[in-house]
This record gives C-alpha cells, sequence and structure tokens, in this order.
C-alpha cells in the first residue's frame, strides 16, 4: 500500500517531474497539490503564475489544489504561520510527507525538513541531486512542455523569458547558467506533459519587469 503524500507545487518542471516519478513508482500516491500564492497578485509566488492557470494545472493533472494564501510582502514568520496551519490540516487527513522538487540546494532541503519536523511531519526529494544536465534533457525528451515564465536579468538575459523550454533553450544557455535554474537564474510554467490528462491552452502576454526580475505573462486562452 502506496503512503498518501502531498506535492510541493511550484507550477514549474521540476515539480511536474517530481510527480511524474512519483506516480511512476510504487512508494507514493501524491494525494494533493500544495502553492503559495501572493493573495493581493493572485499568482504563485516567485514564478508570477496567474491563479487560473495554477487551478488549470491542478485540474489536468486530476488533483486537489491546497493553497497557502500570503500577503505581499511576506514577512517569514507570516508564511511560516500559514505554512504550518496547512500542515496540521494535511496531518488531520492522514498525510505525514511532503515531496519537494528540490535539486541540490542543502540549506533548503534542511530548512524544509526542519519546519515539517516541528508539526511531526517529513519530506521525500524525488530528483535530489540529480545532475541537472542530464535531468533537463530527460524532462524535455519525455514530453514535459514548459515556458519560462521568470528570468533574474542578473544571470540570464531577459530575452529569454516567454520561450519554450525545450532542447533550443536548453542549447542558447550561456556557460554557468544551470540548465534546469537551480539558482534562480529563471522559473517555468508547466503546460503539458505526461503529468496530465491534456495540454493547457495558453497564450503569452507582455514581458514586464517588477522587483529586479522579469516576467513573461501568461493567460489561459479564451
Amino acid at each position: 500500500m502506496r503512503e498518501r503524500i502531498l506535492l510541493s507545487w511550484s507550477s514549474g518542471k521540476d515539480s511536474a517531474w517530481s510527480l511524474y516519478r512519483l506516480r511512476t513508482g510504487t512508494d507514493y500516491e501524491v494525494v494533493g497539490l500544495l502553492t503559495t500564492v501572493t493573495e493581493p497578485y493572485e499568482r504563485v509566488s516567485m514564478h508570477g503564475v496567474r491563479r487560473n492557470v495554477l487551478k488549470a494545472q491542478a485540474a489536468a493533472a486530476g488533483l486537489p489544489l491546497i493553497e497557502v494564501l500570503i500577503p505581499a510582502p511576506s514577512p517569514n514568520e507570516i508564511y511560516e504561520e500559514r505554512m504550518a496551519a496547512a500542515m496540521a490540516g494535511a496531518r488531520d487527513d492522514t498525510i505525514g510527507t511532503v515531496a519537494f522538487g528540490d535539486l541540490f540546494l542543502e540549506d533548503i532541503r534542511e530548512y524544509r525538513e526542519s519546519k515539517l519536523a516541528t508539526v511531526g511531519m517529513r519530506a521525500v526529494f524525488p530528483l535530489w541531486l540529480e545532475p541537472t544536465e542530464g535531468l533537463a534533457r530527460e524532462m524535455v525528451a519525455g514530453g514535459l512542455r514548459a515556458m519560462v515564465v521568470c528570468v533574474d536579468p542578473r544571470q540570464l538575459d531577459a530575452s529569454f523569458a516567454g520561450r519554450n523550454y525545450d532542447e533550443a533553450f536548453l542549447r542558447d544557455l550561456p556557460p554557468g547558467v544551470d540548465p534546469c535554474g537551480e539558482n534562480g537564474e529563471f522559473h517555468t510554467l508547466v503546460v503539458g506533459g505526461p503529468i496530465f490528462d491534456g495540454d493547457l491552452n495558453v497564450t503569452i502576454g507582455e514581458t514586464v519587469e517588477r522587483e529586479g526580475f522579469v516576467f513573461a505573462d501568461v493567460s489561459l486562452a479564451s
């Protein structure tokens, strides 16, 4: 019998491929997606993905969505308080584990593990320490369809915002940029692939700079 778990869902490729790995494995049953939403903007925190696009992702994945709403700006104590409340609800639903798509940042892993431990839960990391060059190409070859929706222009040229995450994108990355964006160089939005029952129908709008980051606005097509 597989263990019931939540998956921390950023709306991007790493969490999507984590879902794929978990579903094709035998140890876990993903029973929900957990996402932080910046309430005043109605968007996924950091990625800038619209809330209705997030909900369309969850529907395409066939999973319930747990949204943790935070203000803007959000002091860390508020984030932790609201996340702890969400975890308490998960515990009440007999869920004791949360999966994350982190790859190699030890400080982030330790933070997640320590916070979950305080509420009697644990973390698992399906993609942990996988070489990112190979992982990036595995995701693309495996049919994952994603778009680059956020770029840190201090690490990657703003022109990469709005591009498809594909072989051409990977070839064009300058030296020193992680192909999975694990150092925060870029963030993605998944719009199709083996974790969905069908591709999302989306359109790309304007590209804007906000708080030092460049965002490509993606909407559901009418």
